[in-house]
């Protein structure tokens, strides 16, 4: 596709329309019948369309131009999907944040983006009037709910405008369609700006390589993918449950969902899977109707894929997508295959397998280094089977960011007109060409003896049975820190006292001496509950744990 050529990815919703009007787009739950049944407001696609078009133009006569960058805060649904397509049409850009993340960085990165107005919730107008003072541009706001003294537009205003004959604002490949921010697991969060080829690839390829089908339903536990579904003729099944603390999932709603839908799809993070699974494997729940699930944002462990493909249909699978907010699909990996071949590599300290790449992706293997490269020259290459950092280009990878920007330096790599993105990640290729994951570069240990890699050590550790996860943090300065081995027991084991801690402590370094990757780490901790990530759930902050266990040696007679 040529860069004259319309991009805009609202386009892929009207084609829907066209193709299937009365299809059902868009399911969200509600209320409950006396019989105790869950009831559902819907939409069709031509419903959705309509609505976006006249959505679209209340912004436009509000004076919503394009590049306009308008931040949306609203709970997953109809409005959330209608309101993201509608700012696509105007040409303006979607400014989306996990309003989990705490208010401060909520705050930070809301001033560092600049938008020139919020379209949400009551509180969401809240905070904007509250911090003023940081958005001085925020002129085009818009409530979603019931407007108090704040002004502005309703949504059910913008509903009114006559939407007949809108057109979309023309885009081009690398026209800005998004701001989306990194979940900050090893740093602040970055606003990642996503282009609307950026998008149209990713609805390419995720449907091309799972064979996704229009006419599919879809349950997505993270709100973003709702978006895949209806550019993609997929009904969206929205969830009943906080996106923001998947971990603390009801699993009954999730299972409702599936049964009264017949879902055939669902996406969900390893957190709001564990929960799911361990409920439906002690009520032996089975859902037939089933045939595909995801699971990102950390690798999956293999007893919950395990527990996730005796749930599903038979001749179903389970797959775990890799990828990242600046580049996402990256690559892909089956439960068969993590359950089978690699699992015995995995359990040893081979790392994670993640996968073979997606078609328009390129990758390479090139030596670790944490200074900036400014010419793909500069980047050492390694062969198949070595340790290195993982960088990768294509259609569906973001060229920058557009807050935080002094990362664009240390995070990507020119090559003439195109660049390459640094994951972060360290691993290496095997002889099949799958990516096997050895842990963030960031938080690789540096040793006088040489370096540790945090996946490939853990997995000894996490064989143990009282250990629900661990995490290899460094204490010290790079090339001289002590490895530590900080602990998460399973919820139902207690240490009480100090002989049940060392006896635990004791066994752990009989682990470590069994293999010559972990024979340096000799010093344990046990805390109850690991610090994650908000989007997830599932990645470890193994800074703030780094932080704490520095805290607790030092006070150590």
């Amino acid at each position: 596709m040529s860069s004259n050529d319309g991009t805009n990815v609202s386009a892929r919703l009207s084609e829907t329309a066209r193709r299937m009007p009365n299809a059902v787009a868009i399911a969200m739950p509600v209320s409950r019948r006396t019989n105790g049944h869950r009831e559902y407001n819907t939409c069709t696609f031509r419903e959705l369309e309509e609505d976006t078009n006249r959505l679209a133009a209340g912004l436009r006569k509000m004076g919503v131009r394009d590049g306009m960058r308008l931040v949306l805060m609203v709970r997953p649904g109809i409005d959330f999907i209608a309101l993201t397509f509608a700012i696509f049409k105007t040409g303006a850009v979607v400014v989306l944040i996990d309003p989990g993340m705490g208010r401060e960085h909520l705050v930070r990165c809301l001033e560092d983006v600049r938008p020139q107005g919020f379209i949400g919730i009551p509180l969401a107008q809240v905070l904007r009037i509250l911090f003023s003072r940081k958005f001085p541009d925020a002129r085009y706001n818009v409530t979603v709910g019931r407007r108090w003294f704040w002004g502005g537009q309703t949504i059910r205003q913008l509903r009114a405008a006559d939407g007949q004959g809108f057109q979309r604002t023309k885009t081009l490949v690398d026209s800005p369609a998004a701001v989306i921010f990194t979940t900050g697991s090893t740093g602040p969060p970055k606003g990642v700006g996503y282009s609307h080829g950026n998008f149209c690839a990713q609805v390419d390829r995720l449907q091309e390589f799972y064979g996704i089908e229009a006419g599919e339903i879809d349950l997505p536990g993270f709100p973003l993918f709702g978006l895949f579904n209806c550019a993609m003729g997929v009904t969206t099944v929205i969830p009943d449950m906080d996106p923001t603390r998947p971990a603390q999932v009801n699993p009954t709603h999730i299972i409702e969902a599936v049964e009264d839908w017949q879902v055939t799809q669902a996406f969900g993070s390893p957190a709001l899977w564990n929960v799911v699974a361990q409920y439906a494997e002690q009520q032996q729940i089975r859902l037939p109707s089933l045939q595909r699930v995801l699971s990102a944002g950390a690798p999956v462990p293999p007893r919950i894929l395990q527990s996730l493909k005796t749930m599903i249909s038979a001749k179903g699978e389970v797959h775990t997508p890799y990828g990242a907010t600046e580049a996402l699909p990256v690559a892909s990996i089956s439960a068969a295959e993590v359950l089978g071949e690699t699992a015995i590599a995995s359990r040893a300290g081979a790392g994670t397998c993640v996968g073979r790449k997606f078609s328009t992706i390129e990758w390479k293997i090139i030596r670790i280094t944490d200074r900036s490269l400014t010419d793909i020259e500069q980047a050492e290459p390694l062969p198949h089977g070595e340790i290195g950092e993982l960088i990768v280009r294509g259609p569906v990878v973001t060229r920058q960011y557009v807050t935080r920007i002094e990362a664009n330096t240390t995070g990507k790599i020119p090559a003439g007109e195109h660049l390459w993105h640094r994951m972060g990640d360290v691993g290496y290729l095997d002889n099949q060409n799958r990516f096997w994951f050895c842990g963030r570069k960031a938080h690789r240990v540096q040793t006088r003896d040489g370096t540790l890699f945090t996946v490939p050590c853990e997995a000894i550790f996490n064989e143990h049975s009282q250990v629900y996860r661990s995490a290899l943090v460094a204490w010290g300065t790079p090339g001289s820190q002590i490895p530590v081995l900080v602990v998460e027991p399973h919820a139902n084991h207690q240490f009480n006292g100090e002989g049940a801690q060392q006896r635990l402590f004791a066994e752990l370094r009989d682990l470590a001496q069994s293999h010559p990757h972990t024979r340096t780490i000799d010093r344990f901790l046990i805390h109850p509950a690991f610090p994650v990530d908000i989007r997830h759930n599932a990645k470890i902050f193994r800074e703030t744990l780094a932080t704490w266990a520095g805290h607790q040696l030092s006070q150590s007679p």
